[in-house]
């Protein structure tokens, strides 16, 4: 069997040297000012903390692209949602529908949108808020030792199946997914004494999220010899994260601020720490 090609990655023992460098990066990263300019502002824009839950949800999941198109679809869903998703989403039934007539993000679609309302519909009658539903498929993971996120897809979806294009919006790391958006809005959700990251969820702890993998991410990771797998899938989360957890075992997915950071910080890596130069 051929040996499947890899980048260069940086030693395990040599990995701490990164740490300053990565630090001062979040440093400059996760300032207030990003909020603005950043999805993650639906958490901040509201008060009630299910509007909060169910806000960040959907700002999460829509989360392809340019950060600035994003908001702006983002927004427009909240205003035909008038601006209160919980009751909007509690409340939801066909008569509703209009008011999702003709919304489309990307491959988002109205029908997308109206089969994951139902979904979180049923949640919030049964659970109450969303932080109860997410708390209820932790346990399970743990239970069957099986990754979060698969669990969570799988759970989501016993409600209301909808139909497949639907169920491709809400990511399975069973299915090989790096499931970088429903890993975001667990960074935004579960990090605490964060200036950005809100931190409204207390089911699992920080020290377990996982790195939401996009392809910005990855390329820096590479760049720094952090990730050797070529493919961002869930196997490169797993690899990534793992040395993460070696800077800060309690918080490895700060460092999202910091591999993200160099894409759109004014920041020059030190020759010295380039493993791989072309990624």
């Amino acid at each position: 069997m051929s040996k499947v090609s890899r980048h260069r990655t940086i030693p395990l023992k040599r990995i701490p040297e990164l740490k300053p460098f990565l630090d001062e990066i979040v440093r400059k990263v996760e300032v207030p000012s990003y909020i603005d300019s950043d999805p993650i502002l639906f958490l901040h824009a509201y008060d009630d903390v299910v509007d909060k839950q169910l806000a960040g949800f959907f700002a999460a999941i829509m989360a392809w692209g340019r950060r600035d198109i994003v908001i702006a679809k983002v927004s427009e869903l909240m205003e035909r949602m008038g601006h209160q998703p919980a009751q909007f989403i509690r409340s939801y039934s066909e008569v509703n529908r209009e008011a999702l007539s003709g919304f489309k993000h990307r491959t988002f679609t109205e029908e997308d949108v109206h089969h994951l309302v139902l979904n979180l519909s049923r949640i919030l009658a049964d659970y109450g808020d969303f932080e109860g539903f997410w708390r209820s498929v932790y346990e399970q993971s743990k239970l069957q030792n099986r990754e979060l996120i698969a669990t969570f897809h799988e759970r989501f979806f016993e409600y209301h199946t909808g139909p497949q294009r639907t169920r491709k919006h809400i990511a399975s790391s069973e299915k090989g997914s790096s499931c970088k958006r429903l890993y975001l809005y667990l960074r935004w959700t579960v990090r605490k004494n964060s200036i950005i990251d809100p931190g409204i969820y207390d089911f699992m702890p920080p020290s377990e999220l996982m790195i939401p993998l996009d392809v910005h991410v990855a390329r820096h990771a590479r760049r720094l010899g952090l990730l050797g797998r070529k493919q961002n899938d869930w196997r490169a989360v797993q690899e990534l994260t793992k040395k993460l957890r070696l800077l800060d075992p309690e918080d490895p997915s700060k460092y999202d601020y910091a591999l993200f950071g160099l894409g759109i910080a004014d920041v020059e890596v030190p020759e010295e720490l380039i493993i791989t130069r072309r990624v």
